[in-house]
């Protein structure tokens, strides 16, 4: 390999490829400044979010939108994970992970595909077509899932960024992926919301340690591998200071895939419950991983199914 200015050129079998992002470092951690736009495209009236909130995501890497939609849509979008989350053990997938010392339902991957309800909530223009704004490409979904963290026991989600794993572990190239997060529950500062490092896009953080095999079995429970160090996170938190995303069902956040962010352990009665849609830039399409000998399971990472999303207008209803 050689290495220069922060690029790496891996030799594959049939080219060589950049890698913009080194990281999973052998010695140590490395920081170094976002090689691409947190926001892609330049506002105009014809915008699907305000100037002042597209100005918001690109300084803070994230966005929240209250009163996104409509009690019955709501109504609809709760009882359908409801639903989900009610799955007997016996017949659950692979790709319905517990919590890491119990039976309750942690995340549930493939959303779209376990549910035509979540599925036409991907398409949505409030989701999808907001999200080809900020990436300014049409978009599909890398990935979708359920998070749900139950009151009284619903573990914390450790300080991360999405892009370092999608990035090592799943090959996509560029900073060109946006998270959607639909609240279908009131998320309060008590119950385990999201917590993100408004400002940290600005900044990759090459993580410390080689990708075990299989990382995604322990990771998806307790993420261990491609987090930043502690003082790392007390230095960001101490420059950036910390948000917290609240609202009540039925807000929306939008952050940017290299937003740090993490979550509190639940121990409120009150559950937390969130839908999460990540839309990756079609051109954006991932490659061979970066730092894992293999990609991780598809219901993880679509690689098969990368084709534009067909955005939908109108109400979201029941069949």
């Amino acid at each position: 390999m050689k290495f220069e200015a922060g690029l790496e050129t891996i030799k594959t079998e049939n080219a060589e490829r950049i890698d913009a992002y080194p990281t999973r470092l052998p010695r140590e951690e490395d920081i170094s400044k976002r090689r691409d736009p947190v926001l892609w495209s330049e506002w105009t009236d014809a915008a699907p979010i305000s100037e002042a909130e597209a100005q918001h995501y690109n300084d803070k890497g994230y966005l929240v939108r209250h009163d996104v939609f409509t009690p019955e849509e709501l109504e609809l979008l709760v009882s359908t994970a409801a639903k989900l989350r009610d799955t007997p053990a016996q017949e659950r997938p692979a790709d319905f992970v517990t919590e890491p010392e119990g039976d309750e339902i942690r995340t549930v991957f493939r959303l779209d595909e376990h549910s035509p309800i979540f599925a036409r909530l991907a398409a949505d223009s409030r989701l999808a077509g907001v999200a080809q704004f900020l990436l300014n490409d049409k978009v599909y979904l890398h990935q979708s899932r359920l998070n749900y963290k139950p009151g009284f026991k619903g573990k914390e989600f450790y300080w991360h960024s999405d892009f370092e794993t999608w990035h090592a572990e799943d090959g996509l190239p560029r900073m060109r992926a946006v998270s959607a997060s639909v609240l279908l529950t009131d998320n309060s500062r008590l119950n385990g919301p999201l917590l993100l490092i408004p400002g940290s896009q600005g900044e990759f953080i090459a993580c410390l340690g080689e990708t075990p095999e299989d990382n995604h079995e322990q990771s998806l429970k307790a993420q261990t591998v491609g987090v930043p160090q502690p003082d790392t996170i007390r230095r960001f938190a101490s420059h950036y200071g910390l948000d917290a995303a609240t609202g009540p069902a039925g807000t929306v956040v939008f952050f940017d895939c290299n937003t740090l962010h993490g979550s509190n352990g639940n121990i409120t009665p009150d559950p937390r419950s969130n839908a999460f849609f990540v839309f990756n830039a079609v051109t954006n399409r991932p490659v061979g991983p970066f730092a894992a000998k293999a990609p991780r399971p598809k219901w993880l990472a679509n690689r098969d199914r990368i084709a534009p999303i067909s955005v939908v207008d109108g109400p979201i209803a029941g069949h």
